[in-house]
């Protein structure tokens, strides 16, 4: 569940090619506890500060085991290794059920989208890879 702000022309952009990088829909459901999620001010502030925790934790971790992105600012981390090809390590997460993004289009086909998790399904990931990519 998000949003996005921009001028109009920007936000046309975006609606015609949205559902090519998020397929997912929302039900009636999602959309109302969303809504009531964000009015929670302090639930809210609690979240967002452990997404963000989580997600510098953990760009520090792959730093450390050879990988480099941009600064995001999100709750998703888009990461490429510098000597193993992301769908081979996309492979080896999904073997293990541990799912992130593969995309095979051209300039993004050795980049992962690595969405944040807690900080514990984190440490999962960090040491499955800090172990695969050993071998």
């Amino acid at each position: 569940l998000g949003f996005a702000m921009g001028n109009e022309k920007l936000i046309r952009y975006i609606n015609d090619v949205k559902y090519s990088f998020n397929s997912y829909t929302l039900n009636q459901t999602a959309l109302v506890l969303g809504v009531q999620a964000i009015r929670d001010r302090e639930y809210f502030e609690e979240t967002c500060a452990k997404v963000i925790a989580t997600r510098e934790w953990t760009k520090c971790e792959l730093k450390k085991l050879g990988f480099s992105f941009g600064d995001s600012m999100s709750n998703f981390i888009f990461a490429t290794h510098e000597r193993v090809p992301a769908k081979e390590i996309f492979e080896a997460l999904r073997e293990h059920n541990i799912f992130v993004r593969y995309f095979s289009k051209p300039r993004i086909d050795n980049y992962l989208r690595i969405s944040i998790g807690t900080q514990q399904e984190m440490e999962h990931l960090i040491a499955f890879l800090t172990d695969y990519l050993k071998e």
